[in-house]
Protein backbone atom coordinates (compact mmCIF):
# COMPACT_ATOMS: atom_id res chain seq x y z
CA UNK A 1 0.00 0.00 0.00
CA UNK A 2 3.11 2.52 0.98
CA UNK A 3 4.38 1.65 -2.51
CA UNK A 4 1.28 2.77 -4.08
CA UNK A 5 1.44 6.18 -1.91
CA UNK A 6 5.14 6.80 -2.26
CA UNK A 7 6.39 5.32 -5.66
CA UNK A 8 5.18 4.53 -8.89
CA UNK A 9 3.31 1.14 -9.57
CA UNK A 10 4.63 -2.01 -11.15
CA UNK A 11 3.13 -1.33 -14.51
CA UNK A 12 3.73 2.42 -14.39
CA UNK A 13 7.77 1.37 -13.86
CA UNK A 14 8.04 -1.43 -16.21
CA UNK A 15 5.98 0.77 -18.72
CA UNK A 16 8.57 3.62 -18.37
CA UNK A 17 10.84 1.13 -18.85
CA UNK A 18 9.45 -0.15 -22.39
CA UNK A 19 9.51 2.69 -23.22
CA UNK A 20 12.84 4.04 -22.93
CA UNK A 21 13.81 0.64 -24.64
CA UNK A 22 11.66 2.02 -27.34
CA UNK A 23 13.23 4.99 -27.81
CA UNK A 24 16.75 3.93 -27.92
CA UNK A 25 15.59 1.38 -30.42
CA UNK A 26 14.42 4.38 -32.38
CA UNK A 27 17.57 5.99 -32.10
CA UNK A 28 20.18 3.30 -33.67
CA UNK A 29 22.25 5.39 -36.34
CA UNK A 30 21.74 2.02 -38.81
CA UNK A 31 18.11 3.37 -38.86
CA UNK A 32 19.11 6.76 -40.36
CA UNK A 33 22.71 6.53 -41.96
CA UNK A 34 21.88 3.42 -43.90
CA UNK A 35 18.48 2.81 -44.38
CA UNK A 36 17.24 6.51 -45.22
CA UNK A 37 15.17 7.50 -42.71
CA UNK A 38 15.15 11.00 -42.11
CA UNK A 39 17.07 11.96 -39.31
CA UNK A 40 14.64 14.72 -38.60
CA UNK A 41 12.29 15.54 -35.73
CA UNK A 42 9.55 13.96 -37.80
CA UNK A 43 11.92 10.87 -38.78
CA UNK A 44 12.40 10.50 -35.28
CA UNK A 45 8.75 10.72 -34.24
CA UNK A 46 7.96 7.74 -36.88
CA UNK A 47 10.72 5.49 -35.67
CA UNK A 48 9.36 5.96 -32.28
CA UNK A 49 5.74 5.72 -33.21
CA UNK A 50 6.78 2.50 -35.32
CA UNK A 51 8.55 1.10 -32.31
CA UNK A 52 5.13 1.88 -30.28
CA UNK A 53 3.00 -0.73 -32.83
CA UNK A 54 5.24 -2.86 -32.49
CA UNK A 55 5.27 -3.54 -28.85
CA UNK A 56 1.64 -2.89 -28.72
CA UNK A 57 0.30 -5.47 -31.37
CA UNK A 58 2.82 -8.01 -28.78
CA UNK A 59 0.95 -6.46 -25.53
CA UNK A 60 -2.41 -6.95 -27.62
CA UNK A 61 -2.51 -10.76 -27.27
CA UNK A 62 -2.98 -9.98 -23.53
CA UNK A 63 -5.72 -9.35 -23.54
CA UNK A 64 -6.45 -6.94 -20.15
CA UNK A 65 -3.21 -7.46 -18.85
CA UNK A 66 -1.49 -6.15 -22.00
CA UNK A 67 -3.67 -3.12 -22.11
CA UNK A 68 -2.99 -2.24 -18.28
CA UNK A 69 1.12 -2.28 -19.41
CA UNK A 70 0.22 -0.68 -22.97
CA UNK A 71 -1.63 1.98 -21.21
CA UNK A 72 1.57 3.30 -19.15
CA UNK A 73 3.59 3.25 -22.24
CA UNK A 74 1.35 5.62 -23.88
CA UNK A 75 1.18 7.84 -21.13
CA UNK A 76 5.24 7.84 -21.08
CA UNK A 77 5.26 8.69 -24.83
CA UNK A 78 2.48 11.34 -24.58
CA UNK A 79 4.27 13.28 -21.58
CA UNK A 80 7.41 12.93 -23.73
CA UNK A 81 5.84 14.30 -27.22
CA UNK A 82 4.56 17.04 -24.52
CA UNK A 83 8.00 18.04 -23.26
CA UNK A 84 9.87 18.02 -26.53
CA UNK A 85 7.16 20.21 -28.25
CA UNK A 86 8.03 22.58 -25.36
CA UNK A 87 11.60 22.62 -25.58
CA UNK A 88 11.07 23.01 -29.30
CA UNK A 89 9.31 26.23 -28.46
CA UNK A 90 5.69 25.49 -28.97
CA UNK A 91 3.61 27.37 -26.91
CA UNK A 92 0.93 26.55 -24.56
CA UNK A 93 -1.71 27.20 -26.91
CA UNK A 94 -0.38 25.39 -29.33
CA UNK A 95 0.86 22.22 -27.37
CA UNK A 96 -2.48 20.48 -27.45
CA UNK A 97 -2.96 20.70 -31.34
CA UNK A 98 0.13 19.32 -31.61
CA UNK A 99 -0.59 16.37 -29.67
CA UNK A 100 -3.53 15.75 -31.36
CA UNK A 101 -2.27 15.83 -34.56
CA UNK A 102 0.67 13.26 -32.92
CA UNK A 103 -2.24 11.27 -31.47
CA UNK A 104 -4.20 10.91 -34.67
CA UNK A 105 -0.79 10.07 -36.40
CA UNK A 106 -0.28 7.50 -34.06
CA UNK A 107 -3.42 5.52 -34.09
CA UNK A 108 -3.47 5.94 -37.88
CA UNK A 109 -0.32 3.79 -37.86
CA UNK A 110 -1.18 1.56 -35.66
CA UNK A 111 -4.55 0.51 -37.83
CA UNK A 112 -2.24 1.06 -41.00
CA UNK A 113 1.32 -0.66 -39.95
CA UNK A 114 -0.68 -3.06 -37.65
CA UNK A 115 -3.02 -4.91 -40.88
CA UNK A 116 0.08 -5.02 -42.71
CA UNK A 117 2.01 -6.66 -39.97
CA UNK A 118 -0.91 -9.06 -39.81
CA UNK A 119 -0.93 -10.28 -43.10
CA UNK A 120 3.24 -10.58 -42.93
CA UNK A 121 2.91 -8.07 -46.31
CA UNK A 122 6.50 -6.54 -46.57
CA UNK A 123 5.41 -4.23 -49.46
CA UNK A 124 2.72 -2.93 -48.05
CA UNK A 125 4.75 -1.96 -45.15
CA UNK A 126 6.83 -0.72 -47.02
CA UNK A 127 4.85 1.59 -49.17
CA UNK A 128 3.16 2.65 -45.86
CA UNK A 129 6.74 3.48 -44.01
CA UNK A 130 7.55 5.55 -47.21
CA UNK A 131 4.19 7.77 -47.01
CA UNK A 132 4.72 8.28 -43.76
CA UNK A 133 8.33 8.88 -43.82
CA UNK A 134 8.32 11.14 -47.22
CA UNK A 135 4.87 12.87 -47.28
CA UNK A 136 6.40 14.96 -50.45
CA UNK A 137 7.20 12.00 -52.33
CA UNK A 138 11.11 11.19 -52.92
CA UNK A 139 11.03 8.62 -51.10
CA UNK A 140 14.01 6.13 -50.51
CA UNK A 141 13.03 2.71 -50.84
CA UNK A 142 13.08 1.68 -47.32
CA UNK A 143 12.67 -2.27 -47.89
CA UNK A 144 15.59 -2.93 -45.02
CA UNK A 145 13.16 -0.97 -41.97
CA UNK A 146 10.07 -2.94 -43.53
CA UNK A 147 12.09 -6.63 -43.39
CA UNK A 148 13.38 -5.07 -40.00
CA UNK A 149 9.64 -4.63 -38.51
CA UNK A 150 8.37 -8.13 -39.92
CA UNK A 151 11.61 -9.48 -38.23
CA UNK A 152 11.27 -7.33 -34.88
CA UNK A 153 7.19 -7.87 -34.96
CA UNK A 154 8.20 -11.99 -35.16
CA UNK A 155 10.54 -11.34 -32.17
CA UNK A 156 8.34 -9.86 -30.11
CA UNK A 157 5.58 -12.53 -30.40
CA UNK A 158 8.17 -14.73 -29.22
CA UNK A 159 9.05 -12.67 -25.64
CA UNK A 160 7.06 -14.04 -22.59
CA UNK A 161 4.41 -11.60 -21.09
CA UNK A 162 6.01 -11.77 -17.43
CA UNK A 163 9.45 -10.40 -19.31
CA UNK A 164 7.33 -7.79 -20.42
CA UNK A 165 5.56 -6.84 -17.34
CA UNK A 166 9.01 -6.68 -15.36
CA UNK A 167 9.79 -3.49 -18.31
CA UNK A 168 12.06 -6.42 -20.40
CA UNK A 169 11.83 -5.83 -24.47
CA UNK A 170 14.21 -7.21 -26.39
CA UNK A 171 14.13 -5.71 -30.25
CA UNK A 172 16.31 -7.64 -32.86
CA UNK A 173 19.83 -6.01 -33.92
CA UNK A 174 18.98 -4.63 -37.28
CA UNK A 175 22.32 -4.88 -38.41
CA UNK A 176 21.13 -8.59 -38.53
CA UNK A 177 18.19 -8.63 -40.11
CA UNK A 178 18.24 -9.86 -43.28
CA UNK A 179 16.31 -7.91 -46.42
CA UNK A 180 14.42 -10.76 -48.27
CA UNK A 181 14.66 -11.16 -52.07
Amino acid sequence: MLSRLFGRSRTNAAGDTLYRAIVAQARLPRLYRDWGVPDTVDGRFEMIVLHLVLLFRRLGRDGEAGQALAQPVFDTFLADMDQQLREMGVGDLGVPKRMKKMGESFYGRLASYGSYLAADDRAGLREALERNLFPDGGALPLEPLAAYALSASLALSRQTTKALEAGTVVFPDPAATAVPA
